[in-house]
């Protein structure tokens, strides 16, 4: 069968690295793929947002299964324009993805299924929202209700830092539609964990715990990022309140979505605190997180191609049990320099084939392109996703950092902290 993957980040060619490994797998297509993907598949240059150009290719391709990476696409309904024509696709449609599309559907349908989460409030005009965080006072955080590239979240320790990110958003629009909307929601505290599951609309099928670090800055500080590195399995969530989650997050979710006439099939990811009143979720993403996904993809040992077919199908069975390795992965994301304000491009990369040669490691390429010399060099903030998988968390962590020591370019920036709570 051929099988299409949209998208052209760490993410995609994490995925695609995975599904060519498919017996099933005879055709594969990145669109618009990476230096990185274009190894082992043919890349297609077609945007993620040119939904009918995408679906006359899988038309005119016979593509098998399509398997969308980013939010983008789907939130433009591209689940809901293949369906039309018949072509399989794994992803929610586009009003199941008003889950990640909009903070203020996910915050009211929360609300209205009792499932745990920070009390927070919506505002549309910055002077009721300056009431309203007077009122409340600082720490708080404030959302740009749609997507602005993981950029429009922020935690203000106080008022002003609260008034300036409520300004940015409505004021000064510096994330477009996204910021037009706001939520003021109230500050929670614990340690963070990523929860994801594939579903069909009724049967979900966990997949690994895993723990993003989102700050540029080790010791978690900078500015809030797309992710610089994450490890799986996180050893904060024990078995039981693995459950918990699932039970009190995850299934009333994909439950609520179905009964609300919505059924969400896909990829579910919940971005969920670990409070001392007990998880709560911080936000609802409607694919595999980036990047999550990388170091999930490295422990899965099933052939993943049937599983996505019956997700999208609608037709999982119920005693289906994923495969993973019990070896742990982490993702060690080296980023461009000025990364996340302005990203510089152009940078040639250095030592990409010889942190290949190392063992149980993979490179996928995020912001790379290739220029007119055939050089790989930097096109975007996160540029790699230096993965390795280990016998312990440890020997994962020893293993990518040897393999981000043998990559260099002009001001790239890497956190040696990637999973060293985990260790302690």
């Amino acid at each position: 069968m051929k099988v299409l993957v949209i998208g052209n980040g760490g993410r995609e060619h994490a995925l695609a690295w995975k599904l060519s490994q498919s017996r099933l797998v005879d055709g594969l297509y990145v669109a618009p793929g990476n230096p990185g993907t274009a190894a082992f598949a043919e890349n297609v240059d077609l945007p993620v947002d040119d939904v009918d150009a995408l679906a006359d290719f899988a038309e005119t391709k016979r593509i098998s299964l399509t398997v969308v990476g980013p939010e983008l696409p789907l939130t433009l309904g591209i689940v809901d324009a293949f369906e039309k024509r018949n072509l399989k696709i794994f992803g929610p449609s586009r009003a199941a993805a008003s889950l990640e599309g909009s903070k203020a559907f996910a915050k009211r349908f929360m609300q209205r299924h009792n499932i745990p989460t920070a009390h927070a409030e919506i505002f549309h005009a910055v002077e009721p929202a300056l009431k309203y965080l007077k009122a409340h006072g600082a720490p708080i955080v404030v959302k740009a209700d749609g997507l602005a590239a993981g950029k429009g979240v922020f935690v203000a320790q106080t008022e002003e830092e609260a008034e300036d990110a409520i300004r940015r958003c409505i004021e000064k629009e510096e994330f477009g539609p996204a910021g037009k909307t706001i939520l003021l929601e109230d500050c929670l505290t614990g340690p963070e964990a990523s929860i994801l599951a594939i579903t069909d609309g009724k049967v979900v099928l966990p997949l690994p715990t895993c723990q993003d670090h989102k700050r540029i800055g080790e010791g978690d500080t900078g500015p809030n990022t797309g992710g610089m590195g994450a490890y799986s399995p996180a050893p904060l969530v024990s078995p039981a309140l693995y459950k918990q989650i699932f039970e009190r997050i995850i299934e009333p979710t994909v439950k609520g979505m179905a009964d609300e006439g919505t059924p969400f099939r896909g990829v579910l990811y919940a971005g969920i605190m670990i409070t001392p009143e007990g998880p709560k979720t911080l936000e609802f993403n409607v694919r595999f997180g980036d990047p999550e996904c990388q170091p999930i993809v490295m422990r899965w040992e099933d052939d993943a191609v049937p599983i996505l077919v019956k997700a999208a199908r609608g037709d999982l069975d119920r005693d289906t049990q994923l495969t993973f390795s019990d070896d742990p992965a982490i993702c060690v994301v080296m980023a461009a320099a000025d990364y996340p304000a302005s990203p510089r491009k152009g940078d040639v990369i250095a030592g990409l084939d010889e942190a290949a040669q190392l063992d149980n490691v993979q490179v996928f390429h995020a912001g790379t392109k290739t220029d007119e010399q055939g050089r790989v060099v930097t096109n975007g903030g996160r540029v790699l996703g230096v993965t390795a998988r280990g016998e312990s968390l440890k020997a994962a962590r020893d293993r990518a950092y040897e393999a981000v020591d043998r990559i260099s370019w002009d001001g790239v920036q890497v956190r040696r902290d990637i999973a060293a709570k985990a260790l302690t």
